[in-house]
């Protein structure tokens, strides 16, 4: 009878495992390409991994934790190339890679570490360990508990503890492009002791995460501008950006209010739905709530009325007077 393990897992655990001798890493190495491949066509589908479930791969090379996720690396750059699913599975491997490396909370902005870069077509990440071997053990152990929970709707997926010859051929080690990159965001958030796929425990971060990733005076700006409505739209794009809220990373049209008190929390609607129309912010139907997240497409136009409350042409704020 089927022992329910993918080609991958089996060839993996004959050969010894993370301590597999170099001369299986091709075998390793392609059927581990497979796996990613398969991966990245089932995420667009409806359901992903429910026939075998898909494969990531955790290895340590160099000082370095490094996973490969069946994700397109243009996610490195836009937030917007890749589904909901995709996204949340590189924010969950994000999480445990930073929790098992155990870097502390950030001191600035320039003290956050991830890289992404590609292996084979793929997406991969790298996070500097004191330990890396036993960070990447970690790494794999909560990834599997992770996906055994289920918090990431209608995904089924497994995490291998690779030798690190199989993924030592990842190129193109960058930061994310951007200071509020939603992956940038969830290392922030992990070390400030949140989770990224939480969205309770990245608001209740939420003033950590300004000071530290938005522009030097930016929130200062934002919340004293003598316009009162461009002053909720301000910081209703400068709370969403400071989250992370791009491309596939949305959160609900009633949390738009957050922050807001009285009258304005009905004047944040309104600027919600002024944003929306001027395609600032984009919709995602999700359960039956309005969930938004910030255009990637619009993004000069955001960060300028968040710094500068340069309105982009479209925009239309309500009146004043409400």
């Amino acid at each position: 009878m089927a022992d329910g393990r993918s080609e991958l897992e089996r060839a993996l655990a004959d050969a010894g495992g993370a301590e597999a001798p170099r001369d299986s890493s091709a075998r390793l190495r392609n059927l581990l390409d497979a796996e990613l491949r398969r991966g990245f066509v089932e995420l667009s589908e409806s359901r992903t991994g429910y026939g075998t479930p898909i494969a990531v791969g955790v290895a340590w090379n160099d000082g370095e934790v490094v996973a490969a996720l069946p994700i397109s690396p243009e996610l490195r750059a836009d937030p917007g190339a890749v589904g909901e699913r995709s996204g949340a599975l590189a924010a969950a491997a994000v999480e445990h890679i930073v929790e098992g490396a155990s870097p502390g909370p950030p001191r600035s902005s320039d003290d956050l570490s991830l890289r992404l870069g590609e292996l084979h077509g793929m997406l991969a990440l790298s996070y500097p360990a004191a330990d890396p071997a036993e960070a990447a053990e970690y790494a794999q152990v909560a990834l599997s508990a992770e996906f055994e929970e289920r918090r990431i709707d209608r995904l089924r997926a497994v995490s291998h503890l690779m030798p690190g010859h199989v993924l030592e051929d990842v190129s193109d080690l960058r930061p994310p492009i951007g200071a509020t990159h939603p992956l940038r965001v969830a290392e922030a958030v992990t070390r400030l002791g949140g989770s990224p796929l939480d969205d309770d425990t990245v608001e209740a971060l939420e003033q950590q995460l300004l000071q530290l990733l938005e522009p030097a005076g930016a929130v200062s700006r934002a919340h004293e501008d003598p316009d009162p409505v461009r002053r909720v739209a301000r910081r209703i794009l400068q709370r969403l950006d400071g989250m992370g809220k791009w491309g596939s990373y949305h959160t609900a049209f009633d949390h738009l209010a957050r922050g807001f008190a009285g009258n304005e929390r009905a004047l944040a609607y309104e600027v919600g739905e002024a944003l929306l129309a001027a395609g600032l912010l984009e919709q995602k139907p999700s359960v039956g709530q309005r969930h938004v997240y910030l255009s990637p497409r619009r993004s000069g136009d955001i960060h300028r009325l968040i710094d500068d409350g340069e309105l982009p042409p479209g925009l239309t704020l309500p009146p004043s007077g409400g």
